[in-house]
C-alpha cells in the first residue's frame, strides 16, 4: 500500500511539474535557407528550402503544417468563393480570381519534402500543406526539413502578384512555403481567405536569381552589394557582370517572422539616413509624376521613425524599406509595400501606418487572425498621433475619426465582438471598423480610464517586455494594470469580447437651498468611470471624478488648471448615481467627458445647459 501511494504521489508531482511548465511563455523557432530562380517572362520560379524547426513547446509534435498562400489565387479557392459570396466584397478582389487563366493563377507545388533526410507523406489542401512526420519532434529538439517546390506568381489581385495596377512587375509577399505557427493554443494553420498572417520567429538566408535589369528591395540585409549594384554599392565600387543575364541577390534577415521582396526593372532606389543609424530605403517607379512626392516622403519617414522610437521603443534593425508595390498598403518584416501614385499627404499617411506596423505586428507579433484589433487598432492609434505631429495637423483629438467609425458600427445592429476570427465577420465593413476604428478607440479610451501618462508608459513597457514575442490581449492589459495600478479585466472583457456599449446620461439637475442635486444614469451595459465637467455662472470650472468601483483605483487629475473633486465610487450594478454640489455656486452647464474620449454611443444625453 505504501508503494502504491508513493507511486501516486510521484505521478502527482510529475503532473504538477508538467502543468507548471506549460504555464510559462515559450515560442517555436524556424531558420530558413532558400534559393529561387525567377523567370520574368513566365513569372514562374523553382525554389529550394532548408528549414530547421526547433520545438520549444512542452508538446511532442507528430505533424506540421505549411502555408501555401499563392494557392488562394485560383478559381474555386476559398478566397475566390468568399469574395463572391460576402455582402460587400473587396473591390480589389470581387470575382477576379474566378476569371484567372492557367497562366495567370498563382500556385506553390511541393515536389519533394524530407525530414532529416527521410521522405515525408504530405497532402496539399487548398492553401495549407498537411505533413505527417516520420519521427515526432520531442520538446527541446530540432528537425531539418528540405523541400523543393515549383511556383507561379499570380496576377496582382490582393497583396501578392505580378504587374500591379501601377506597373510594378513583382510584389513577392507570402511567396514561399511558410511553416505555420504552433503555440499554447496549438496549430494556427488557417487557410488564406482574406485576412493577414501569423508567423514563427527565426532567421532567414535567401538567394534570389533574377534578370540583371531588375532591382530588388525588401526584407533583410543584402550580403553582396558590390556584385549587384542597383544603388546598393558604395561610391566607386564596380558592379560585377551578370551570369547568363542574371544576378543572384543574397539577403540575410535575423530574428523576423516573414520575408518579403519586390522587384522591377524601372525602380529608382534612394537611401536616406534615418535616426539611430537606420538606413531608410525607397524603391519607386521612374515616373516623373510621382518622383517629387517620393523624394519629399523621405525626410518625413525619418521623422515618423523618430516619433515611434520615442513613443513606443527603438526600432531594432538597421534598415527599413518603403517600396512601391502591392495593392494599397501592407506591412512586412523590415519593409512595406504601398501604392505610390498618391497625393503627398496620402503617401505620408500610408507610410506612417505601415511603418507603425513594424512595432504593432512585426515586433509585437500578435495573431492577426484572432486579435486583428491589436495590430490594426494600435497601429491606427499611434500613426494618427504621429501624423498629427509630423504633418502639423493641429487636431485636438487625432482619434476623432476612429470614435465616429466605432459609433456608427456600435449603433448599426451589425457589430460582432472583437474576439471574432478575422475571417468570420459577416462583412468587410464590420471587420474594418472593428479592427481599425474600435481597436484605436480601445487605446484612446484606455487613456481616459487610467490617464494619458499611464497609457504612454504602458505602450513603452509593453514594447520592452513583449518585443520579439507573440503577445495576447491579456498580456497587454496586464502591463497596463502593472503600470497604472488599475484592475482592467472588465475593460478588456466588455470591449473586446462582447458588443456591450457605453451609454451614460444626466437624467436630472435641480437646485435647492444653494445646493445642486444631480442624478446620472448608466444605460449601457459596459461600465466606465465618469469625468463630469461643470462650469459655473461665475466662470469657474470643476471636474467631478466618479471612479468605477471594480477598477479599484483612481486616476490623477488630467486637468491641473481645473479643480478636481473625487467622489465616492460608482458600483456597476447600480443604474443611477446621485451627487450634490454644495459650494453655493450656480451651475451654468455640465457635460460627461468634455474631452470626448469616452466612447458613449448617445452623447445627446451627456450634457445639461448646452444647446
Amino acid at each position: 500500500m505504501k508503494k502504491f501511494f508513493g507511486t501516486i504521489f510521484s505521478l502527482l508531482i510529475l503532473t504538477t511539474a508538467i502543468s507548471q511548465n506549460t504555464m510559462g511563455y515559450w515560442q517555436q523557432k524556424v531558420d530558413y535557407k532558400m534559393t529561387i530562380d525567377m523567370d520574368v517572362e513566365t513569372y514562374q520560379y523553382k525554389g529550394t528550402q532548408q528549414l530547421v524547426y526547433t520545438n520549444n513547446s512542452p508538446d511532442t509534435l507528430d505533424r506540421v503544417f505549411y502555408h501555401l498562400y499563392f494557392n488562394a489565387f485560383q478559381p474555386g479557392s476559398e478566397m475566390d468563393v468568399r469574395s463572391r459570396t460576402i455582402a460587400d466584397p473587396d473591390d480589389r478582389v470581387k470575382d477576379r480570381i474566378s476569371k484567372l487563366s492557367a497562366s495567370e493563377i498563382g500556385y506553390i507545388k511541393p515536389t519533394s519534402l524530407t525530414q532529416d533526410g527521410v521522405p515525408l507523406t504530405y497532402e496539399v489542401v487548398g492553401t495549407v500543406l498537411e505533413v505527417q512526420l516520420n519521427k515526432p519532434i520531442q520538446p527541446g529538439q530540432s528537425s531539418t526539413f528540405d523541400m523543393v517546390w515549383d511556383a507561379q506568381v499570380p496576377l496582382q489581385i490582393r497583396r501578392s502578384g505580378r504587374n500591379s495596377s501601377e506597373g510594378v512587375a513583382l510584389s513577392m509577399t507570402q511567396w514561399y512555403p511558410k511553416m505555420a505557427e504552433y503555440d499554447f493554443e496549438g496549430w494556427h494553420a488557417d487557410p488564406y481567405i482574406a485576412r493577414e498572417f501569423h508567423g514563427v520567429w527565426g532567421d532567414f538566408d535567401v538567394k534570389i536569381t533574377i534578370d540583371a535589369d531588375y532591382t530588388i528591395g525588401g526584407t533583410g540585409y543584402l550580403q553582396n552589394p558590390a556584385e549587384i549594384g542597383h544603388g546598393y554599392q558604395m561610391p566607386g565600387q564596380k558592379t560585377m557582370k551578370p551570369t547568363n543575364g542574371k544576378y543572384t541577390w543574397h539577403f540575410v534577415a535575423p530574428n523576423v517572422h516573414d520575408f518579403t521582396w519586390a522587384a522591377d526593372d524601372e525602380y529608382i532606389h534612394d537611401i536616406y539616413k534615418g535616426p539611430n543609424g537606420v538606413d531608410l530605403h525607397f524603391f519607386y517607379k521612374n515616373n516623373p509624376e510621382i518622383k517629387e512626392n517620393w523624394k519629399n516622403l523621405q525626410p518625413k519617414t525619418a521623422e515618423l521613425l523618430a516619433f515611434f522610437n520615442e513613443h513606443i521603443g527603438p526600432y531594432p534593425y538597421k534598415q527599413y524599406s518603403v517600396i512601391q508595390g502591392g495593392d494599397g498598403g501592407m506591412e512586412y518584416a523590415m519593409c512595406t509595400l504601398i501604392t505610390g501614385e498618391r497625393k503627398f499627404e496620402s503617401l505620408v499617411g500610408v507610410t506612417a501606418h505601415e511603418l507603425a506596423h513594424s512595432w504593432f505586428q512585426f515586433l509585437l507579433a500578435t495573431n492577426e487572425a484572432k486579435h486583428e484589433w491589436m495590430d490594426e487598432g494600435f497601429t491606427s492609434y499611434i500613426s494618427d498621433e504621429a501624423m498629427n505631429v509630423v504633418m502639423d495637423q493641429k487636431n485636438p483629438n487625432p482619434q476623432a475619426g476612429s470614435y465616429r467609425g466605432y459609433g456608427f458600427l456600435a449603433t448599426s445592429g451589425k457589430e460582432q465582438p472583437q474576439s471574432t476570427h478575422a475571417d468570420r465577420y459577416h462583412s468587410n465593413r464590420a471587420y474594418g471598423i472593428s479592427a481599425y476604428s474600435k481597436g484605436a478607440v480601445f487605446l484612446a479610451q484606455l487613456g481616459y480610464v487610467i490617464g494619458e501618462e499611464n497609457l504612454s508608459e504602458t505602450l513603452k513597457r509593453y514594447y520592452s517586455e513583449w518585443k520579439f514575442k507573440h503577445p495576447t490581449p491579456n498580456d497587454f492589459i496586464r502591463v497596463a494594470e502593472k503600470v497604472s495600478g488599475f484592475e482592467l479585466d472588465w475593460y478588456l472583457t466588455d470591449w473586446t469580447q462582447t458588443t456591450n456599449t457605453i451609454d451614460y446620461g444626466i437624467t436630472s439637475v435641480s437646485e435647492e437651498n444653494g445646493k445642486t442635486m444631480v442624478q446620472l444614469e448608466r444605460i449601457g451595459l459596459m461600465p466606465m468611470p465618469i469625468d463630469l465637467y461643470v462650469r459655473y455662472e461665475d466662470g469657474t470650472e470643476e471636474v467631478f471624478y466618479i471612479p468605477l468601483q471594480m477598477a479599484r483605483a483612481e486616476k490623477e487629475n488630467p486637468f491641473p488648471q481645473i479643480q478636481w473633486t473625487v467622489l465616492p465610487d460608482w458600483a456597476w450594478a447600480y443604474p443611477t448615481y446621485q451627487l450634490e454640489i454644495t459650494n453655493g455656486k450656480k451651475v451654468e452647464m455640465m457635460v460627461i467627458d468634455a474631452t470626448q474620449r469616452l466612447a458613449d454611443i448617445n452623447p445627446k444625453n451627456n450634457s445639461f445647459g448646452m444647446e
